[in-house]
Formats: C-alpha cells, sequence, structure tokens
C-alpha cells in the first residue's frame, strides 16, 4: 500500500459516513508517519485499512457500512486493490495517552479530511498485545530499519491497562528481540 491509497481510503471513508475525520488503527496507520519508500516491504503489504468511525453507535453501524461500501472483495476492493475494514474503536488494545499522540493526515488528497493515524510506537504497543506472526514480523521490520525505539514502545507497553497476560508476553518479546 501507499500513502497515496491511504489518502483515498480517508477520502472515502469519511464521505460514505459523513464525518470529516476518521481513526485510522492498523497497520497502515504507519503511512500516516512515513512514505512508502521509507518504510519496509514488510509495513506496506496489507491491503487493509483499518478505520474506526470517531463517532459511532453500540452497534458500530458505521463501521458496518464501511465494510458493505468499500470493504473486502467490494467493487471499490476490486477497483483499487485495497480495501478499508470498519472497526470499533475498541478493536485494538491501545497505551494509555494514545489520542493525544496521533498523525493527522489531510491534505488536498484526502479533500480537507483527516485520517487520525496511530503514532508508530503505539502502534507497534497494539500489534505486540495482538500477537500475530504478522504483528511480530512487522514490529521486527520497523525494529532493524530503525524506525522506531524499541525502549519507547516498551514503555508504551507499560501503559496498557486490563490486559495483564498479553502486555506482559508483549513485553518479553520487545525485550528479548531488542535486547533492551
Amino acid at each position: 500500500m501507499r500513502r497515496r491509497d491511504l489518502e483515498h481510503a480517508i477520502r472515502a471513508a469519511t464521505e460514505i459516513i459523513r464525518q470529516d475525520a476518521v481513526f485510522i488503527i492498523g497497520s497502515q496507520s504507519i503511512l500516516g508517519s512515513f512514505t512508502e519508500d521509507e518504510l519496509p516491504d514488510e509495513a506496506t503489504h496489507s491491503e487493509e485499512v483499518d478505520v474506526a468511525p470517531l463517532k459511532d453507535d453500540d452497534a458500530q453501524s458505521l463501521a458496518t457500512e464501511l465494510d458493505a461500501a468499500i470493504g473486502e472483495m467490494s467493487h471499490f476492493h476490486e477497483t483499487h486493490g485495497f480495501y478499508v475494514q470498519g472497526v470499533g474503536q475498541n478493536t485494538a488494545v491501545l497505551p494509555t495517552g494514545w489520542t493525544d499522540r496521533l498523525v493527522k493526515v489531510r491534505n488536498a488528497n484526502t479533500n480537507g479530511r483527516s485520517g487520525l493515524c496511530l503514532e508508530p510506537h503505539d502502534l507497534c504497543a497494539a500489534k505486540l498485545i495482538a500477537g500475530r506472526i504478522k504483528d511480530h514480523l512487522f514490529v521486527r521490520a520497523l525494529l532493524e530499519h530503525g524506525l522506531v525505539d524499541p525502549g519507547l514502545v516498551a514503555e508504551r507497553l507499560l501503559t496498557v491497562a486490563n490486559d495483564d497476560v498479553r502486555r506482559d508476553r508483549a513485553l518479553s518479546w520487545i525485550r528479548s528481540t531488542s535486547g533492551i
């Protein structure tokens, strides 16, 4: 995925749900901080953009609307080669204060609307909490290319509440992988 694809996803998602901004909470939020040319291939190979509406009801109706209109196997996906996965804000387990560190993507390509992307260290913390193989590969690639500081990722992990088991597993991984 490229930065312009992320911008297109932001534009399309905000138009569909009639909001001026959305959260980008999955791996492609990394494109808010770096261009595809600055990133390793492992960080940009996903064709999915996880988008959470800023305002949604308990049933996540707007997230469902995104899936129906521009989700996987939609005409949008077939045409553009990527799709939007509508998600709730609580889909990712995030460090305390993550909303204060969001990276805004807003320009002519987004029609002046905003995609609020996770800051890279918050993203890595969320990926390590999720703990899937693809998440470890993603974080490892960012570490190997010097794009994130393992100590700061560990600090962010320490602020994750209500999920001690996954937090401790993620801390073990970052410490053993990076030698901190």
